[in-house]
């Protein structure tokens, strides 16, 4: 990987301990929002107040688990970066399911169930990546940043509500134009803490502005400073029933994962260029992992966040050193109601700013992934058409709702209609998707500008990404003309290439001598005595132009392979 100029502290280094902690604090007051996610579930089962109180603290301990599984990236386990976890929208559709018809044991157990169909899919993904490419999962992430965008704006403007307050407005304002102007206009500490001042702004308006409501600030007074969660309410149930719910839900976390994985690859490495399956399957399977702990311990499924990691490419803090802050800090609070209860008790004005801030963010570094392949029509129609898609479920609330309850299932969310729009989208436009084409080459009549025009047209109809079309540009044009000068005899050149989503091939061939790629260049007096001297010198300054290179004759033609790494 090659260090960006944006990152301040990167993946391996060790910032100053005040660094670690502020920024680990930030990150729990980010993840602590979707602790409204395991509520919403409780509240759903009829759970007691004070029972709720033991879930929360259960679920912070799978909060504390879930950074640190994430940042070992050794043994198949982990991404290797800082990627915190928090509770996920997709698993709350298949959990009020799961609480209709079990209540929490079968909640639980499916949720068990579920992280484990997480940690199988991600053992698929090298072998499926044709079904899992790196435009719908810079979709996936688009459409989170969308989600966490639409989730700010209600937390700020509460559900059903017209007209929020001008206080909550006033607070809103103050706390988003704190972090943004932190994070365009200065630098160092301001910079990287700019969402936890934002924050604590956000809160000093909220009490000076009425806008914290008494009742929450006796709740935080009244909250125990230490006290170990009862976990008596704990048991579990499985119901074959509900497997396909569970099961499309782990499939889009999934997605998710791969999604938040390639972001923090892209914000770690100045010179990325393609997806690391490696880190993928090894962050996917820390994730289902995670899930499966949550189940245990009787919460709902768990996922990687884009919000965090959008935040952590803000601050320009990524190293692993703040995933273990984040573990202590929620392994504390675990024990602390009284600590947990300060991040409960957010206001939702700084809630919705804090999230429509990390949903730009998430949003421009989904784009970024689609874009970074060439895209055809075929990923015009996949991403176009599931993102409008999904947009319809929250423009049209009611038509969806008066869908059958098998179909609204899926249709339950933007994000989760859209993904499954584009899996099978993607999986129906790849009918046909490998391609061949010809192109003849005159001798003496070479055009390169011609050879150009026919690799680009080319590689922007199959959506080849433009860097490794341009290095195949380079290598034909060389190719043909060292072959016209020292190799070719009769006939036309033969110019073939082909593309199937992850190789770039080209093919050459012609009539004459055989064009070989010495690993040693040929001595002066063999270039200066011999016709053969000057081939093998050809050979050996092409060989360095494509990641694979062999050449072969048959019949008196000969032909030169050139492949490319997609």
């Amino acid at each position: 990987m090659k260090r960006p100029q944006s990152i301040t502290y990167w993946v391996d280094d060790k910032p100053p301990l005040g660094v670690t902690v502020l920024s680990g604090l930030q990150h729990v007051g980010l993840v602590s929002i979707f602790l409204l996610v395991p509520v919403l579930a409780c509240r759903e089962a009829g759970l007691a107040p004070e029972k709720i109180v033991d879930v929360l603290s259960l679920s912070m301990l799978v909060l504390a688990a879930g950074p640190l599984l994430q940042c070992l990236g050794r043994g198949g386990v982990g991404s290797g970066f800082l990627c915190p976890q928090i509770f996920a929208a997709p698993y709350l559709p298949a959990a009020m399911l799961a609480l209709k018809a079990g209540g929490l044991p079968l909640m639980y157990g499916m949720t068990v169930f579920a992280g484990a169909v997480e940690v199988g899919v991600s053992r698929l993904f090298r072998p499926l990546r044709p079904y899992f490419p790196p435009e719908v999962a810079g979709f996936v992430v688009a459409m989170i940043g969308v989600t966490i965008g639409m989730l700010g704006f209600r937390s700020l403007f509460g559900t059903g509500a017209i007209h929020p307050s001008a206080a909550s407005l006033g607070v809103a304002a103050i706390t988003l134009v704190t972090i943004i102007v932190l994070n365009i206009w200065t630098r160092g500490a301001t910079k990287i803490f700019c969402a936890l001042i934002g924050m604590v702004a956000g809160y000093l308006a909220a009490g000076i502005l009425g806008v914290l409501p008494a009742a929450e600030l006796e709740r935080l007074r009244a909250a125990p400073l230490l006290r170990l969660p009862d976990t008596g309410h704990l048991q579990w149930a499985f119901d074959a029933s509900l497997i396909v719910p569970f099961a499309v839900a782990a499939v889009a976390a999934s997605l998710r994962a791969m999604g938040d994985v390639t972001v923090c690859q892209k914000t770690n490495d100045a010179a990325w260029t393609r997806p690391d399956m490696r880190s993928i399957s090894g962050g996917a399977f820390a994730n289902g992992l995670c899930t499966a702990l949550a189940g245990l311990l009787g919460t709902v499924g768990a996922n990687t966040s884009t919000s965090n990691v959008g935040l952590a490419a803000a601050t320009g803090v990524t190293s692993r050193r703040v995933a273990w802050a984040i573990g202590v800090i929620f392994l504390l609070l675990a024990f602390m109601p009284m600590g947990a209860t300060v991040f409960v008790i957010m206001p939702g004005a700084v809630v919705g700013a804090t999230l429509v801030f990390v949903s730009c963010l998430v949003f421009i570094n989904g784009l970024t992934i689609i874009t970074s392949r060439m895209l055809d029509a075929r990923r015009t129609f996949v991403i176009g058409l599931s993102f409008m898609l999904g947009l319809a479920v929250d423009v049209l609330p009611r038509v969806f709702a008066d869908l059958p309850p098998a179909l609204r299932l899926f249709t339950s969310s933007s994000l989760l209609l859209g993904t499954l729009s584009a899996l099978l989208l993607n999986v129906v436009f790849r009918i046909g998707v490998k391609r061949t084409v010809t192109l003849a080459v005159e001798p003496g009549r070479a055009d390169p500008e011609r050879i150009e025009q026919f690799l680009r047209g080319q590689g922007a109809a199959w959506g080849a990404r433009p860097d490794v079309v341009g290095r195949a540009v380079f290598a034909a044009n060389q190719l043909v003309e060292a072959v016209t000068e020292n190799c070719w005899k009769s006939g036309p050149l033969s110019l073939q290439a082909s593309f199937d989503e992850f190789n770039l091939d080209l093919r050459l061939s012609y009539r004459g001598e055989l064009l070989e790629f010495p690993d040693r260049r040929p001595t002066d007096r063999e270039i200066r005595e011999t016709d053969e001297g000057m081939r093998r010198l050809a050979g050996f300054m092409l060989r360095h132009n494509a990641d694979r290179i062999s050449s072969e004759t048959q019949a008196g033609t000969a032909s030169v392979h050139f492949h490319f790494d997609h």
